[in-house]
């Protein structure tokens, strides 16, 4: 590990890591696989860990952990929960809850279909590819109420009228299914670029702190913890945390929880959503040159440059890089979900403003062509001042009878409003 440091435009940026203590199951989460219930209820199956997170209370050490393990024997996913340096606080329910396939499941599911009498020789030879598609399960529900994990596996073609095409895989009866019913249509259209993504990925590291000088005047501070390890069931790209101005502190958290695709009917008519949740935790290759601070987060002394800037999915570094542009400090990482790529950004100007920017893009599939929107919700969790949350809304004219500005006193939905000019 080591701080870095970025000079450009009059700014001057000093990025180290922060420094964690050790966690007993933070630290290696497959260790839970040993936790002595757990063991025993799942002994004798086949099973993988698919996802670990843990949380925290806006502080430097996480508080607990949330852990899936999928049992395919039993067709289940087990939820543990508990204190990150102790076993013994573990507790584990069953749960139906599908968690996103992992890199090591799509693998498995590739040397099945390896195996398959109609596509395992077009694949070995390369006349098929198969790639990530979107949605990424297509489970089907038993009559007792048990579901099925089956992952959705894309396969590209270039010399076939057939360019596109989906199978299903059942890792635990080794079974695929030729002709999925929650997958896209076959079709013979394509969209985006050709998926490469085969830079390396680096483990889990950590935050990083970043400080934003300017003639020896601190100008910003704050926290930044990369899309692996992101916060929320399906992460939230980019998080910067605890981010000071001036010395005074402006946001507790930032970041994109929710993240969403639609499609129009074209779209839907194809087997085309209508509507996916994407997830923000899983980092794509981009260009970054530079230096490492920690895995995971690179200092560039020139801009990196994602799949909207070099029309390319190939790259050299996965996770969150830092560059200097126009007196602002961009902070950026590229990810993917499926077939999509997206890009998380924040711009942090010396004057103070912070500009969020969220970018959309796609490798090849055939739904991208067709009508969609992207959603994506931020997250701002301001702590002006450290002082208590207070939420006003302007309206002009007002619609409280107290004048343009109100508290808002309870979550709530507000929608804009042109004739009223109304902000928040």
């Amino acid at each position: 590990m080591a701080t870095e440091i970025l000079e450009g435009d009059g700014l001057r940026v000093r990025i180290e890591p922060l420094e964690a203590r050790p966690h007993a199951i933070a630290d290696n989460p497959q260790s839970l696989l040993q936790q002595r219930e757990l063991r025993q209820e799942l002994d004798g199956t086949k099973h993988r860990l698919l996802s670990f997170q843990t949380e925290d209370d806006d502080g430097d050490q996480p508080v607990r952990f949330k852990a899936a393990v999928y049992d395919y024997t039993n067709q289940r996913t087990l939820l543990a929960a508990g204190d990150p340096d102790d076993l013994g606080s573990v507790t584990f329910t069953d749960s139906t809850i599908q968690p996103l396939p992992t890199q090591e499941e799509f693998e498995e599911a590739i040397a099945v279909l390896k195996q398959d009498s109609a596509l395992g020789e077009p694949i070995q030879s390369g006349a098929l590819t198969p790639y990530r598609p979107m949605p990424p399960l297509a489970n089907a529900t038993l009559a007792d109420g048990t579901i099925e994990r089956i992952l959705n596996v894309g396969l590209y073609s270039e010399r076939s009228d057939l360019r596109h095409r989906f199978v299903g895989v059942d890792l635990a009866r080794g079974a695929v299914d030729h002709h999925p019913e929650a997958a896209a249509r076959a079709s013979d259209d394509d969209c985006g670029v050709r998926p490469v993504d085969r830079c390396s990925r680096p483990g889990r590291s950590g935050k990083v702190r970043v400080t934003v000088t300017k003639e020896g005047e601190e100008l910003w501070g704050f926290d930044v913890v990369r899309p692996l390890q992101s916060s929320g069931t399906n992460g939230s790209g980019v998080e910067l945390m605890k981010v000071d101005y001036q010395g005074r502190r402006v946001l507790q958290r930032a970041h994109v929880p929710i993240l969403n695709v639609e499609y129009s009917g074209g779209g839907r008519r194809h087997g085309c959503g209508p509507t996916y949740r994407d997830w923000q935790d899983e980092e794509a290759c981009f260009e970054a040159d530079g230096d490492d601070v920690v895995l995971g987060y690179r200092a560039c002394p020139t801009p990196a440059r994602t799949l909207l800037d070099a029309d390319t999915d190939r790259g050299n570094f996965r996770g969150v890089a830092f560059f200097i542009r126009n007196e602002q400090l961009f902070v950026v990482s590229e990810m993917a979900a499926g077939w999509y790529r997206y890009i998380s950004e924040w711009r942090l100007h010396a004057d103070g403003i912070i500009r969020p920017r969220f970018g959309f893009a796609a490798t090849s599939n055939p739904c991208t062509c067709r009508t969609h929107h992207h959603h994506a919700y931020w997250r701002l969790a301001f702590g002006i001042g450290n002082a208590p949350s207070v939420v006003q809304e302007f309206n002009d004219p007002p619609v409280s009878g107290v004048g343009s500005w109100h508290d808002i006193r309870r979550e709530t939905r507000r929608l804009r409003h042109a004739s009223s000019d109304r902000k928040w």
